[in-house]
């Protein structure tokens, strides 16, 4: 059976240019792969698509396949073992990988990110605050000024790759020759050879030092909270930019605030009288005392709210709540006269008393587990 036209085999035009030849090749590669097409003809597809692409992208072969047809690329030779060369071996890449060699090792990279934990107090949270910190990175090397070499000496080019930071291995498979990039082993990568290795960075081109970097923690960051800092990581390498740091926030807890969200919780004693006949009381807020006034009959554990007296909120103007809860303490050292009065005061309510009052809460406790009571 002759063989069809290669520039019928992947659709092209005569006059198509290297970028639309090898577009169609790895479309109608993807297209026929057999492990990914299952049908019958699809492995003989393939294998055709491989053929046309080995020629049509080499100009030598292309020229004498254009002047003389099929008869004119064999100068190339395929040998009838179904040799595809690097147009296999790119799609040989896309599928499996290639083991990582398709990557231009002195192609530039971003440096890695860093993450530098921070530990702030709890009004610091509330109310923000500009500090130093210090972090360990890398930077180029202050000897040797990134090149690795000890000043002075000479740095050239890697001959094992010849500067390119990558060599080729190639496998013979039953879809023919593939041909894989690798990092080269001899440079790892930077295509150069130093002969005398810097004493300070031994050849790597940098240096760990510790970093002052000057930071606004803002108003109302919450404990596991992130700050980007661009470009404070780590550096890039070949010429790339360097990372970004990312500060997290660890909020120590407060003796006497809670914490949820942008609202504020708190506890206030108050006294039996207080709660019974009324009263304006001082409670302490983030911002300073504030008045509050507790109505008569007041229970222990009711709740009031605050408005405006909590949390700023991040990146919007307002601030969040602050509730109080009330707990009405009950006195331990009484006078004679207290108790003779708050005896005189059950009985006109109707309420039984006990003895010389000495009877606690927790006596009474101990008695139901005791069962006696």
């Amino acid at each position: 059976m002759s063989k069809r036209d290669y520039y019928e085999v992947l659709g092209l035009s005569k006059d198509a240019s290297e970028s639309e030849i090898k577009k169609a090749h790895r479309k109608l590669s993807m297209k026929y792969h057999p492990d990914r097409n299952k049908e019958a003809d699809a492995e003989a597809k393939f294998k055709e698509v491989q053929e046309a692409y080995e020629v049509l992208s080499d100009p030598q072969k292309k020229a004498g396949y254009d002047q003389f047809g099929h008869a004119g690329a064999q100068g190339g030779g395929f040998g009838g073992g179904g040799d595809f060369g690097g147009g296999f071996g790119d799609i040989f890449d896309m599928f499996f990988g290639g083991g990582g060699g398709r990557r231009n090792p002195n192609a530039p990279r971003q440096g890695d990110d860093l993450q530098y934990s921070m530990q702030i107090e709890f009004k610091e949270a509330v109310f923000g605050k500009e500090m130093d910190i210090e972090i360990p990175k890398e930077t180029t090397c202050s000897k040797c000024d990134g090149s690795g070499a000890e000043p002075g000496s000479k740095v050239e080019t890697c001959q094992t790759c010849n500067g390119a930071g990558q060599q080729e291995v190639v496998q013979n498979t039953p879809f023919g020759r593939v041909v894989n990039r690798r990092v080269c082993p001899t440079c790892k990568g930077s295509g150069k050879f130093v002969s005398v290795k810097c004493s300070k960075c031994h050849g790597s081109g940098t240096e760990k030092i510790r970093r002052k970097i000057h930071i606004r923690v803002p108003a109302g960051v919450d404990d596991g909270a992130r700050m980007r800092i661009p470009g404070e990581g780590e550096l890039g390498a070949n010429g790339g930019p360097p990372g970004d740091l990312y500060v997290v926030f660890r909020v120590k807890r407060h003796d006497f605030f809670e914490r949820d969200g942008n609202d504020i919780f708190c506890k206030i004693p108050i006294t039996f009288a207080q709660a019974t006949l009324g009263d304006e009381i001082e409670v302490p807020t983030l911002d300073g005392k504030v008045k509050l006034k507790v109505p008569a009959g007041t229970q222990t554990g009711t709740k009031f709210r605050l408005r405006g007296h909590g949390v700023p909120y991040l990146n919007r103007s307002g601030k969040g709540d602050q509730h109080v809860k009330v707990v009405i303490i009950t006195p331990t050292k009484l006078t004679d006269r207290q108790r003779e009065l708050l005896r005189e005061f059950g009985e006109l309510s109707g309420e039984e008393t006990h003895g010389n009052g000495e009877t606690s809460f927790f006596d009474k406790m101990k008695k139901v587990l005791r069962g006696e009571i």
